[in-house]
């Protein structure tokens, strides 16, 4: 481990003892609000002091099992060598754990998200996959305990979707799904096809952390609120009202839809849901901009414009574009069985990061 995160843990620890110290004055402990904020920056750190003690725990264990190799006893040394591969295979995994509780965490890992998947090019079949994709987020979900609730949606006949909008809550969505933002291209023969043609079509997917109101404030004199009696199939039940709800934010032009509750206010909540999640991912892309300026490479850009993935049925093939990942097991990935595809790329990421320097540089 190089020199530079040495210094940081060593500083890591020294904080740790300090906040512990700290928490224990009496003028501390009287100041609600000053002692949770030291408590959860002392539980945080505390993860992080851990892992290092036992690091440190580690090299002297090493060191002292490398000075029975003079000794000259040959069974002694034949132990002390098994001894020094077993705790060297530790150190490596410890080293890496340390080196990513160093990485900056993204703020919105935590949070629930709403996710947003269209029908690109292709039409009909794109509509059908659009369905297929959401289908396998919400199999997904179930595996994970989280719920889903679907905040719009304009189905087509065929069965499929021209858009979904639906809210994903539970322990981690973010962090496990941040990554599906971009185009999703299909290759399969459709089913109104009659000469066994493979078809491309294209769907886009946008995962956005659903926004707190206390995140993003909108000013109700920038909304243009619309409502009229909702239509097409899904919202016959509602077609006698004026339930539907339009909601247009005047300064950048985002108008969001939803006519799939009875109540005109449930609408309008579901509405603005959507709206602010837009608004909060405009500005996370204002400052991955400006970041970018600094060094072009970034995690999680949210760039849709590229095609991040490709599903092939005639060959049963999957493929993640970004990280040259190859599956030949469509059909499960299909049924939700994301957790490899998601670990893969989280992976990738981080390994970026750790080559940028990011856990060594930032404090």
């Amino acid at each position: 481990m190089n020199n530079e995160i040495m210094v940081r843990l060593e500083k890591a620890e020294t904080r740790h003892e300090e906040l512990g110290h700290l928490m224990g004055d009496p003028q501390v402990a009287a100041n609600r609000g000053e002692y949770q904020r030291y408590a959860k920056e002392y539980a945080e750190l505390g993860r992080v002091v851990e892992r290092f003690r036992r690091y440190k725990d580690l090299l002297k264990a090493i060191e002292g099992s490398k000075a029975l190799l003079q000794e000259a006893d040959e069974e002694l040394r034949r132990m002390a060598r098994e001894e020094v591969a077993a705790l060297s295979e530790e150190q490596e995994r410890l080293e890496q754990e340390l080196i990513l509780t160093l990485l900056p965490k993204d703020p919105n890992d935590e949070k629930n998200v709403v996710l947003e998947i269209r029908a690109g090019t292709g039409g009909d079949e794109a509509a059908l996959f659009a369905a297929d994709l959401f289908r396998m987020y919400a199999k997904y979900a179930e595996t994970n305990n989280w719920r889903v609730e679907i905040l719009s949606q304009h189905p087509t006949g065929a069965g499929g979707f021209k858009e979904i909008i639906a809210l994903i809550e539970g322990k981690g969505v973010y962090r496990r799904l941040k990554y599906e933002s971009g185009v999703h291209r299909v290759q399969r023969v459709p089913i109104t096809e009659s000469q066994g043609r493979i078809h491309t079509s294209t769907v886009t997917v946008a995962v956005l952390p659903e926004a707190e109101e206390v995140e993003v404030e909108i000013d109700p004199k920038d909304l243009k609120i619309d409502v009229y009696r909702s239509s097409g199939p899904g919202g016959q039940h509602v077609n006698t009202t004026d339930s539907a709800v339009r909601i247009t934010h005047i300064p950048t032009g985002i108008v969001t839809t939803c006519q799939d509750e009875k109540s005109q206010h449930k609408n309008k909540a579901k509405a603005l849901k959507v709206l602010r999640a837009r608004l909060l991912d405009i500005q996370k892309q204002r400052q991955q901009e400006a970041m970018a300026q600094k060094r072009r490479s970034q995690v999680g850009t949210g760039d849709r414009s590229e095609r991040i993935r490709t599903y092939n049925f005639p060959q049963g093939r999957f493929t993640e574009h970004r990280i040259g990942l190859t599956l030949y097991k469509l059909e499960t990935v299909l049924e939700g069985n994301l957790g490899e595809i998601i670990d893969s790329l989280a992976s990738h990421y981080q390994a970026e990061a750790l080559q940028r320097g990011e856990g060594a540089a930032s404090q």
